[in-house]
């Protein structure tokens, strides 16, 4: 494997993660969100990631990761009767987003480690490139 096969595999990871903390924060900050009505709801986003084979003819094949999409919840907004707030529709109720903060805050750990780890594993290969250089050197 090529040391820009490895950058190009790190570096679609960290472009993954990335999203996924983007995600994250649009979904953290819709948190308290109320609406009323179910329809115009914010609803938690994810992203979905896929697998592309790369370099299948090497000894030593690689993947990397390719968002495809991101999606909404298809969790039903949680209703609360609140006849007094500004939001409340007829019947005197909110709907609530779908998002939860400590979910959230696990999946944004979770994106922040695997980005660092990318981080690393780039940084590495950078050093492996220097040290090859500094054998020609000798």
């Amino acid at each position: 494997m090529s040391f820009s096969t490895i950058y190009d595999i790190a570096g679609s990871a960290m472009s993954a993660q990335t999203i996924r903390l983007n995600t994250v924060a649009s979904n953290l900050a819709n948190a308290d969100v109320v609406s009323g009505s179910d329809k115009t709801g914010y609803h938690a986003k994810r992203p979905v990631f896929s697998t592309v084979m790369i370099d299948m003819d090497s000894p030593v094949p690689g993947a990397k990761v390719q968002i495809d999409d991101v999606i909404e919840s298809t969790e039903p907004l949680r209703r609360r009767y609140e006849p007094n707030h500004p939001k409340a529709n007829n019947e005197g109720y909110v709907f609530h987003s779908t998002v939860n903060v400590v979910e959230e805050m696990a999946d944004m750990m979770a994106a922040s480690r695997n980005f660092e780890t990318n981080v690393n594993v780039m940084s590495r290969a950078r050093s492996m490139q220097q040290s090859i250089l500094r054998l020609g050197q000798s």
